[in-house]
């Protein structure tokens, strides 16, 4: 059976309740983040979720969703794909979190913390709530709000810098004029809802609001089976491509067939991102070809910078992606006379010889080398 495109993707469910929602719409959307979760193991996604205290109401419901989504995992393992990837779940948390965790969940804590299914992002040099959700925002793929005020909105702007789709829904958890439901509301007007995600097929992001739009009468099962469907119709995240585009330029031919024969089969087949190059033959979503360029680089996840053939316009896109701190694999055909030392930023030197599958394992070595690797100038706060 084919994959989910969600598997190995982490999806973040954030939000909050407020005090006046009653008890009925409460206990609706718990059961409809309980059965989201179950799918979405079941799909081999992966998660973001904080580990904090757990904040209720004068009548004693939780406020936000966190420990229902660490209980539901916990719970529910034996659904997920033997072949998921690890870290099932990113755990954000700060120093004072350990103290405050609820005692009824003490024990599913116990049992994730310490195993290969939870990797811990301590923020416990921040004393600030939103360096916690930058630590979050930088760990998911996807962001999925319901309820909640201007932390959602805070987390919805961090998600859309980087090109990572937001996911509104429309339960009636705050007023009207608050978090998810402003986001909603904001996604229908226009062409607003293309700046919250873009999915493939026929379904335009617009009426993809319409279709997870969740009124009082509609069924939780019916709910959570349209999310899915949008979820999995995302697009997959961005690799920007840099590279030689001039047909008449004596590399062209070689770097053509590198992209054909190593670099999309690895990056789109087996990693699931999706390749973006502007050679003036896609769609424009920009009135001007810089724009178009550099809007897309800066919200990609990666990129993917070839210099051969020394092209200004070349070195001007990879020093933007540097300065911006994304990902970066710096690639140059083997033989290139290189402006500057490729090996200073760990490139790769490929070569136009040789099977594609050995091909392939060189690139595949480089970039389980670099795809973590730091930015050049690391962020160095004033005041932690």
């Amino acid at each position: 059976m084919a994959r989910s495109p969600l598997f190995g993707r982490r999806v973040h469910i954030s939000g909050s309740i407020d005090a006046t929602v009653s008890a009925e719409e409460v206990d609706r959307a718990r059961k409809l983040v309980e059965e989201l979760v179950k799918d979405l193991l079941r799909k081999g996604a992966g998660f973001v979720v904080p580990v904090d205290a757990e904040k209720t109401r004068s009548d004693g419901l939780p406020i936000c969703f966190d420990w229902l989504i660490w209980d539901v995992i916990n719970k529910n393992l034996h659904l997920r794909p033997q072949d998921a990837p690890n870290p099932l779940v990113v755990a954000v948390k700060h120093h004072k979190n350990e103290e405050q965790i609820p005692e009824q969940f003490a024990e599913v804590w116990g049992a994730l913390r310490g195993s290969d299914l939870v990797q811990i992002e301590s923020a416990a040099h921040w004393n600030m709530y939103s360096k916690r959700m930058e630590a979050q925002a930088r760990h998911g793929d996807i962001l999925l709000v319901l309820g909640g005020d201007e932390g959602v909105l805070f987390l919805a702007n961090l998600y859309h810098d980087a090109g990572k789709p937001v996911i509104p829904l429309n339960l009636k958890l705050r007023p009207a004029n608050k978090g998810a439901l402003r986001l909603f509301e904001f996604g229908l007007s226009g062409n607003n809802a293309l700046r919250l995600f873009q999915a493939e097929g026929d379904t335009p992001a617009h009426g993809w609001l319409n279709r997870i739009e969740m009124p009082a009468w509609k069924a939780i099962a019916d709910g959570v089976r349209d999310i899915l469907d949008l979820l999995e119709a995302l697009n997959p995240p961005k690799a920007f491509v840099v590279r030689l585009l001039n047909r008449s330029h004596t590399d062209y031919n070689d770097v053509q067939n590198f992209f054909d024969t190593v670099v999309q089969p690895v990056i789109e087949g087996e990693l699931g991102y999706k390749l973006t190059v502007v050679d003036g033959n896609q769609a424009y979503e920009y009135p001007r070809i810089d724009q178009e360029i550099f809007t897309k680089l800066h919200r990609s996840s990666v990129v993917l910078a070839d210099i051969t053939g020394l092209r200004p316009n070349c070195f001007l896109e990879l020093g933007y992606a540097l300065g911006r701190g994304l990902p970066t694999m710096v690639l140059g055909k083997e033989g290139t006379e290189h402006p500057f030392d490729i090996y200073s930023l760990g490139g790769h030197h490929w070569k136009k010889t040789g099977s594609a599958d050995e091909r392939r394992r060189e690139f595949r070595i480089h970039w389980d080398a670099i795809k973590n690797r730091p930015p050049l100038v690391p962020t160095e706060p004033l005041i932690p």
